[in-house]
């Protein structure tokens, strides 16, 4: 075991232990049960702090290379080892030593110091020295320099959140593609349509697979616009956006490394001090969010309507058959990816609310419920990432027509006495199928010979409406 010491005093960790004494105490204090930080945000942070270590490896000029007196290190090995230790972490090395809980007091200094004792006592294992030997490598001095939790935080949600907003707009963009080739597919496959769950007009099954598509669409270009406000970010404004502990080469040149390391084209915001108090930008993404599933839970639960039965409900579709649906009923079938989706969806509404209650409850320079917002919007983009494909792949690709069931339905309605009101008038039309006590042959044959001799009739002889 080896002792770590801070002002509050002492803990015994195992020798082996990437994370240090912060650590230790954040996963006692934060103590839960819930989960552990989304590894998407822990991985984004690692990058960070590598576009940190690289620029400041840049800034040294190389001066200092090598171990000098005392075994001290110079500039540039302390950042190569660092930068070192940050790949390692990313390809999924020692994983096991992010210990902090997802929920956490602090605004997510306890996250940031975790990821930056780990780092820390990884470089060491590295250079060959024993974990917590900070005197060679310090977890704030050197992994943390020129950064504070508050704009290191940030940037890396940012980051995690960009990432998993692309894959989910592609996601969407593949579900509306497959919702169109079925518009295309039941395009002449005539059917009922419903209003308010009752009997209303005619309507092809395209045209109604064509409206599905129309809203995912505006979905996934909601998704795919709203990264632009999410790639400014404040890194180098350090407590509050004044940036008082970096320097200016530093601020300038670690954005530029953070933005070759990501691929995205994030920005130095222009004002550091607004991104670092105010997350408004998160309740917009997570109102995008639940906007998506709004749709998906409209579309996932009409699906489930139109394949209910099928001989005892509407049966005008027929769902992929997933599995057994009954352990007593043999032979049932349940629309289980619909219901599945349906449920995601209601998380993300959920967790719609758990960003925007935090999100107001900032004061001042800053807001203390971050990690909130991080935990539930990265849910979010997680779940709606994973169940829009499933949707796509084992739902709505595998969905058949029933066409003889729809028009079956179709033909035993009276929707097509609505096409009768411009000849005959709404009330005739009403009374007439008063009279005949709503059988459709008798109906039709009633709305025919009224509307026979008014066909070719001037308009201003025609029965008025």
């Amino acid at each position: 075991m080896r002792r770590e010491r801070d002002e509050l005093g002492e803990v015994l960790l195992p020798d082996e232990a990437l994370y240090g004494i912060q650590s230790y105490r954040a996963a006692e204090n934060f103590a839960l049960d819930f989960r552990p930080v989304n590894p998407r945000l822990v991985a984004a942070m690692i990058t960070v702090k590598k576009a940190a270590a690289l620029t400041y490896r840049k800034l040294s000029g190389g001066a200092g290379a090598g171990t000098g007196a005392g075994g001290v290190l110079g500039e540039a090995e302390k950042y190569d080892a660092i930068a070192a230790a940050c790949d390692r972490l990313l390809a999924g090395e020692a994983a096991e030593n992010f210990i902090t809980g997802a929920l956490q007091g602090g605004a997510g200094t306890s996250l940031n110091m975790n990821v930056n004792e780990v780092i820390a006592n990884l470089a060491l294992v590295i250079l060959g020295r024993a974990p917590g030997s900070y005197g060679v490598i310090h977890p704030l001095d050197d992994v943390n320099r020129g950064q504070s939790t508050n704009d290191v935080y940030p940037t890396a949600l940012r980051i995690a959140a960009v990432a998993l907003l692309r894959e989910l707009s592609e996601a969407c963009a593949r579900l509306q593609e497959a919702l169109q080739r079925k518009e295309s597919e039941f395009e002449s496959v005539k059917k009922l349509g419903r209003t308010e769950l009752m009997d209303a007009v005619p309507i092809t099954l395209g045209e109604e697979f064509g409206a599905f598509a129309q809203a995912i669409g505006r979905d996934r270009w909601r998704l795919y616009k709203a990264e632009e406000r999410l790639r400014q970010i404040n890194l180098g404004g350090t407590a509050v956006g004044v940036s008082g502990n970096a320097g200016r080469r530093y601020r300038y040149a670690v954005v530029e490394e953070l933005r070759a390391l990501t691929g995205m084209g994030l920005a130095a915001a222009e004002y550091p001090m607004d991104i670092t108090q105010n997350c408004d930008v998160f309740v917009e993404v997570s109102g995008l969010l639940k906007a998506l599933a709004v749709n998906l839970i409209k579309i996932a639960n009409d699906l489930r309507l139109m394949n209910s039965g099928p001989r005892g409900g509407i049966g005008e579709i027929s769902l992929p058959a997933l599995q057994r649906g009954s352990t007593i009923m043999p032979g049932k079938v349940n629309p289980v990816i619909p219901e599945m989706v349906i449920q995601a969806a209601i998380r993300v509404e959920a967790n719609d609310y758990a960003v925007t209650a935090a999100a107001s409850r900032g004061e001042f320079e800053l807001n203390s419920f971050t990690p909130l917002i991080a935990d539930a919007i990265l849910e979010s983009l997680g779940l709606l990432c994973r169940a829009v494909p499933l949707f796509r792949s084992k739902c709505v690709e595998g969905i058949a027509a029933r066409r003889e069931r729809a028009l079956a339905l179709l033909e035993d309605s009276l929707a097509f006495a609505a096409s009768y009101i411009p000849l005959l008038g709404y009330d005739e039309v009403a009374r007439l199928i008063g009279e005949e006590g709503g059988d459709p042959a008798r109906l039709r044959r009633a709305l025919e010979e009224r509307a026979a001799p008014l066909r070719g009739a001037p308009p201003g002889n025609r029965l008025q409406t």
